[in-house]
């Protein structure tokens, strides 16, 4: 008899292991919800863009709003998302140490299983959607292609970091087109500048399954940088600060926005500085501390949003 109680090998002692009921335990290890940090990291460039695009409409007073609506569309989202990796790589993922213990491939729900709790988690998204104007909605859709192919990226290319920057960044895009009605110059470059971001934060985190990742042909950023991970880290972590003051001078955005942008550079910094990439715990860190540097750049931008509305 399978336990769906066992926990997943790379998160343990969580909220899902200890107080979740047992039924709901691998469809909620499914969605990530034992890690929310993948969640956040998808929810930030909704943030910025949500809170950019506010000062530049003058609607302060619809940020709330938006900001719950794209919340619950990040963790929902980000829940399909995981789930369709899921069902894509579960025959990779029983290949390699620390996913071996995922729900499918630990036989703790079946493809089918896993394809239908896909079903709910997209309509719930679409409901979120819904609530939007009709560029919103199709702005929203379009980006399901892109999530739709990144899961085989890695057999492909050694750049699936940057497909997955395309899909986790494409909050960047919705506060424009929700506020705004357009996707102009601003928004483009605060996306371009969140797919360098996301290049540079998730090679730290395929450097956790670098050695497995070359043993069974999967390929990333982590391979193909390797020994020069440093340099190339803070290669993009300096095109992302680069392209997102860009987003930002072309807001008209005040000093609180760019001393958020600067809290963002410095902790990015500190990243590059402490990087060992022979060190799997000090990776994993470092790549959940981008929920803090996008925190930071967030903070300065909803005071800039405030201060242009008194």
């Amino acid at each position: 008899m399978i336990d769906v109680s066992a926990p997943v090998a790379d998160s343990t002692a969580n909220w899902v292991d200890t107080r979740a009921p047992l039924w709901a335990r691998p469809y909620l290890r499914l969605s990530r919800m034992d890690r929310p940090i993948g969640s956040w990291l998808l929810l930030l460039p909704c943030l910025w863009s949500a809170a950019l695009a506010a000062a530049m409409a003058g609607r302060l007073r619809d940020l709330p709003w938006l900001i719950a609506l794209f919340a619950i569309g990040a963790f929902v989202m980000r829940g399909a998302g995981c789930t369709w990796n899921d069902i894509t790589d579960h025959d990779l993922d029983a290949r390699v140490e620390r996913t071996r213990s995922r729900p499918i491939p630990a036989g703790q729900v079946s493809v089918r299983q896993a394809a239908v709790f896909l079903v709910v988690q997209a309509l719930i998204g679409l409901v979120v959607l819904l609530q939007f104007d009709r560029f919103a909605v199709i702005a929203g859709i379009a980006s399901l292609l892109v999530v739709a192919i990144y899961p085989f990226m890695k057999r492909i290319t050694y750049w699936p970091q940057f497909v997955l920057g395309l899909a986790f960044s494409w909050g960047a895009l919705m506060g424009f087109a929700v506020l705004l009605g357009r996707i102009d110059a601003t928004a483009l470059a605060l996306y371009a500048g969140s797919i360098a971001w996301v290049i540079g934060y998730d090679t730290l985190y395929a450097h956790q399954d670098a050695d497995d990742d070359a043993l069974i042909g999967v390929k990333s950023t982590a391979l193909l940088f390797g020994a020069r991970t440093q340099v190339m880290l803070a290669l993009f972590y300096a095109l992302a600060v680069a392209l997102i003051g860009l987003s930002l001078w072309l807001a008209g955005t005040g000093w609180f926005g760019w001393l958020g942008l600067a809290a963002f550079a410095a902790h990015l910094a500190w990243q590059v500085a402490h990087i060992k990439i022979d060190d799997s715990p000090l990776c994993l860190r470092l790549f959940k501390s981008n929920r803090d540097a996008g925190l930071l750049l967030f903070a300065g931008l909803l005071a800039d949003a405030i201060a242009r509305a008194i």
